[in-house]
């Protein structure tokens, strides 16, 4: 049997996207809900936070949905990180607490938005150890002074390990499924075929339950994500290189200034320094 990863735009939608089960038993067990907070059913949302007002942005989420609660939830599948992607989280997140108030509506009816973000890269890699963040509006000294509304939780998948997390079986059989299955899987681990949930969508994922149009998707997206990576990576290249001359020239100038100080002239301090005059009678 031959898998497609799950991490894949089109695999992560089918998977999340369409079968409420599924999401239910992903939420609950990667966000930090307590036992009475447990969700128990959803209804999907457009994935589409269209703005108030026409000088708005959109942004579309890979998943949105809500519980009897009226508790909303936004779940990304992030591939690539950058520092923006969590102004972007903010920003969903926002957007769609804000959207429930109408002029109806009174302030003390808001509920809360929980945002799950899956995130293929390692970003704080000054804790090795940590993998799952959580974010809540705290007070600056008393940290269980909560503001309720909105809620953060940041996944880096490629710190997970099986053995990281023992209290919570489905959160380790999630982790696993979306770290261990791709189109190079030969032998799926026994736990992932023996539970309902991740059974499920193993057979979600398998190549031959995907249409033409749907492979076409998925080869597309990991051509567009190549592309994306390329760019990426050159953008922060250039970035640096720009830093080092413009260090390079700041240096050159501050040398330039002490000599000014010590009483070099002007002709000796562009021979040493290869700043041209006019340059230097500037500093």
């Amino acid at each position: 049997m031959r898998y497609l990863d799950p991490k894949a735009d089109l695999t992560f939608k089918k998977i999340f996207g369409e079968h409420k089960d599924l999401l239910i038993s992903l939420l609950n067990a990667l966000l930090p809900l307590a036992d009475d907070e447990q969700i128990e059913s959803v209804e999907y949302l457009s994935p589409e936070l269209v703005p108030d007002t026409y000088v708005g942005k959109n942004s579309i989420v890979d998943v949105r949905c809500r519980d009897v609660k009226n508790r909303q939830f936004i779940v990304e599948m992030q591939m690539l990180w950058t520092e923006a992607f969590k102004q972007r989280v903010l920003f969903n997140a926002s957007k769609a607490f804000v959207r429930q108030l109408d002029k109806k509506r009174k302030y003390e009816f808001l509920q809360p938005v929980y945002s799950l973000n899956l995130v293929n890269e390692i970003f704080m890699k000054e804790y090795p150890d940590e993998f799952i963040h959580n974010y809540n509006v705290v007070h600056e000294l008393h940290s269980d002074e909560v503001i309720e509304g909105l809620h953060f939780t940041f996944v880096e998948l490629p710190k997970f390990h099986a053995n990281s997390i023992k209290e919570k079986k489905m959160a380790v059989l999630w982790l696993r499924f979306l770290t261990e299955i791709d189109e190079q899987t030969k032998q799926v681990p026994q736990e992932l075929l023996d539970n309902p949930e991740t059974s499920k969508a193993l057979k979600t994922v398998e190549e031959s339950a995907m249409s033409k149009d749907e492979l076409l998707a998925y080869e597309d997206f990991w051509d567009k994500l190549g592309a994306d990576r390329l760019l990426f990576v050159d953008s922060n290249r250039r970035s640096l290189e720009e830093g080092r001359a413009e260090g390079r020239a700041e240096g050159r100038a501050e040398v330039a200034r002490n000599l000014l100080r010590m009483g070099m002239s002007v002709e000796d301090i562009s021979k040493a320094t290869g700043i041209p005059k006019k340059e230097i009678e500037l500093l």
